[in-house]
């Protein structure tokens, strides 16, 4: 691609793309692009203009070079179904028009024109004012349509043209700001799946999603997402459909049920007839189920919407006693053109919507503001440990076997099995087996998985059994061979054990490294100077392990070979006892903890059933970002708290000038809406502009660790 580079700085470049013009899709085809490019920090294409600003790290000169061999064919893909610019650009052409409008009405209208337009105008504002009054509700439709109607009938059409089009200006910047945070929420819950296991001649094969047309059969096991809408051709299963209903009770499908992308299998195996290919029906449902669930409004946001409407029979009110005890009209407008109502309606929700966007840039992903207020309130932080405390990705460090078996038969079977089902350590036996470059095709009978204990299958004629201890020597009673006892007791201790048995018999160990993030203990430093009071780790390993990462990360409390409801009673205790909980794990036996508490935080490797249930999702690659969702948190609660506090002293403030006859009612009008819209702007800015920063330094420190790393 031909490209002209108009001005450049340390880390910045503004280029201007050599062609006539560029549509909204070719502008996405080449942000996306620059955006996967391992030194772009941020980049914005601008299609107007046909220019994109890139900050970068590093060297410009890859920079240079990627655009070179851009096309546009070839790349499509990489854009997803929405990305927000076509919404953004139909809103900036609306306010467009309305403010060009405007500026001609009072140019070059003559005065009949005007108040002709005026009185057309006015038929929507007057329409819902009386709707609200035949429902028997006194709510702001009402006191607008009694202010506009004021105005006209005292002849001062004028002002009720000013009055009409900044309640249009604040009407269409609120909704928006709404839709564009509803559709940033959306965008970042939805559906994230790369491959499918598809039925092909009896055999399942792991696929591509976007390979998978209408018709064909597809297989989905507990803990596992559905990817694609379609019919139970085989098996049953309990279905969380959390997703698109909101409500976590799990729904029982069997064969001819429908089920839908983007839901969760929390227990059961079926198999899918495929009716739907990957499409937008996933990001419907999101957004239906955002703009419809009580989930988005917080308690504190609650309560600012009721107050809101209860002011309005006061407004009314004021203004009736005013004119009765001055009889002047003037200064009972000034309770019609200013209400608190307006303010508070708009402000709230958009500080929320706008507080969550903010956080889908420290990729966190927070399903309403009811949840980050419970963050901000909560004293207690319970952490699931393997993939939470530790690292997402754990290495097998050895396998050793019993009974005279051959450690690589023993990993390739225990990778055929923990393939179905996507956790921490199961991934780890299966990128080890494809390491050593072990093949191991379905070479099993049905697949069962029993949460937070382990897989039982027949393999090649054989029951096989791979799991914990428990589930393995207490649950199923296997035995370790003779004469391999010795063996068995000295096994590493520093290691997490994966234990594989066969027919019966202890067959191998398979050793795990499970090393703790490194940035853990700093975390739960911060977190405790933000006010979380107690932190707890909660594990199903060992007592040893278990001891050892629980002194090391610093945690207040630590619970040992749990099993998932007990993580759950354990969050019941907290709150009979007064404290809000925050629950952050990344497996199916964490979804029982992740529903019950105030706030579940899933991470992102984690499993599907732990990111549906969970309330907030944060990536697998830095922990840290919990302390950037608390402290979003805690300055969304501050932020809502200093509007409402602005927002009743000022338009009181309004009123009594109107009242004392030093503002006329047009000037109170434009305040009031000037301060509507300013507030609701300033309720738009960055909360942590700071942490920005703070971010870009970890990466450029984890990218320089990286760099040194591969060249020692």
């Amino acid at each position: 691609m031909k490209c002209q580079i108009l001005h450049e700085s340390p880390g910045r470049l503004r280029v201007h793309v050599m062609r006539p013009r560029m549509s909204l899709r070719e502008a996405d085809i080449l942000e996306y692009y620059l955006r996967r490019l391992q030194d772009v920090r941020e980049v914005k294409v601008y299609d107007r203009t046909g220019d994109a600003v890139i900050l970068y790290r590093g060297e410009r000169s890859g920079i240079v070079r990627a655009l070179a061999r851009f096309r546009y064919e070839g790349n499509e893909s990489l854009v997803p179904e929405r990305t927000g610019r076509a919404l953004n650009r139909g809103y900036e052409d609306r306010l467009a028009r309305a403010i060009a409008e405007r500026v001609i009405n009072v140019l070059f209208y003559p005065a009949p024109l005007k108040i002709a337009l005026s009185l057309i105008k006015s038929v929507p504002f007057l329409l819902r004012g009386i709707g609200c009054l035949l429902r028997g509700k006194i709510e702001v439709p009402l006191l607008d349509a009694v202010a506009i109607t004021s105005s006209m009938l005292r002849g001062d059409f004028g002002t009720a043209s000013s009055v009409m089009f900044l309640l249009s200006i604040g009407e269409t910047l609120e909704e928006w700001t709404h839709k564009k945070s509803v559709d940033d929420l959306a965008r970042t819950m939805s559906l994230n799946v790369d491959k499918v296991w598809v039925v092909v001649n009896g055999q399942e094969l792991l696929l591509p999603i976007n390979e998978v047309k209408t018709g064909s059969e597809i297989v989905v096991r507990t803990g596992n997402m559905i990817p694609l809408d379609g019919k139970l051709s085989a098996g049953e299963a309990m279905v969380n459909q959390a997703s698109m209903t909101g409500e976590s009770m799990p729904v029982r499908k069997t064969v001819g049920g429908m089920v839908y992308a983007g839901t969760v299998v929390e227990e059961g195996e079926c198999r899918i007839l495929v009716e739907q290919e990957a499409g937008s029906g996933r990001y419907d449902r999101i957004v239906r189920m955002i703009e419809e669930s009580e989930k988005l409004k917080s308690e504190t946001e609650d309560r600012a919407s009721h107050l809101a409407d209860k002011l309005v029979p006061y407004s009314l009110g004021g203004a009736v006693l005013t004119y009765l005890l001055t009889r002047n009209p003037v200064k009972a407008l000034a309770f019609l053109m200013v209400d608190f109502s307006c303010a508070l309606k708009l402000s709230m929700p958009v500080a929320v919507l706008s507080a969550m966007r903010e956080a889908g840039k420290y990729r966190i992903s927070i399903k309403g503001g009811k949840f980050m207020e419970a963050v901000s309130d909560a004293k207690t932080i319970v952490f699931d440990k393997t993939g939470t405390l530790t690292h997402a990705s754990p290495q097998v460090v050895d396998i050793i076997t019993f009974g005279g078996e051959d450690p690589n038969e023993m990993l390739r079977m225990a990778a055929c099995l923990e393939e179905h089902y996507p956790h921490s350590m199961a991934n780890a036996v299966v990128k080890e087996a494809k390491k050593r470059k072990l093949r191991h095709e379905e070479r099993h009978s049905k697949v069962e998985y029993v949460v937070a204990h382990g897989i039982s299958s027949i393999y090649e004629g054989k029951r096989v059994f791979i799991g914990s201890y428990h589930f393995i020597f207490e649950d199923e009673h296997c035995l370790i061979p003779e004469g391999d006892e010795e063996k068995f007791r000295n096994l590493p201790e520093h290691f997490s054990h994966l234990y594989l048995a066969v027919e019966g018999k202890l067959a191998a160990v398979i050793l795990i490294s499970d090393p703790l993030r490194e940035e853990g203990p700093a975390v739960i430093r911060e977190l405790r100077k933000l006010g979380i009071d107690k932190v707890v780790m909660m594990t199903g390993d060992s007592r040893r392990t278990a001891a050892a990462v629980a002194k090391l990360v610093g945690v207040d409390e630590y619970f040992a070979e749990v099993l998932p409801e007990e993580k759950a009673a354990f969050i019941r205790r907290e709150h009979e006892a007064g404290r809000k909980v925050i629950m952050t794990g990344d497996g199916i036996n964490d979804s029982p903890a992740l529903s019950e508490a105030d706030a579940g935080v899933a991470i992102s490797a984690g499993a599907a059933i732990a990111k549906e249930v969970a309330d907030i999702t944060i990536s697998e690659g830095d922990l840290y970002e919990l302390v950037v969702l608390r402290k979003l948190s805690m300055r969304l609660m501050e932020r809502i708290q200093e509007n409402y506090h602005f927002i009743i002293g000022f338009n009181a403030l309004l009123i009594g000038l109107g009242v004392a006859s030093i503002l006329p009612p047009a000037s109170s009008a434009l305040f009031h809406n000037v301060s509507t819209i300013a507030i609701g702007m300033k309720s738009m800015t960055k909360l942590l502009p700071e942490e920005e920063l703070e971010r870009e330094k970890r990466e450029e420190e984890k990218g320089r660790l990286l760099k040194a790393g591969t060249a020692a």
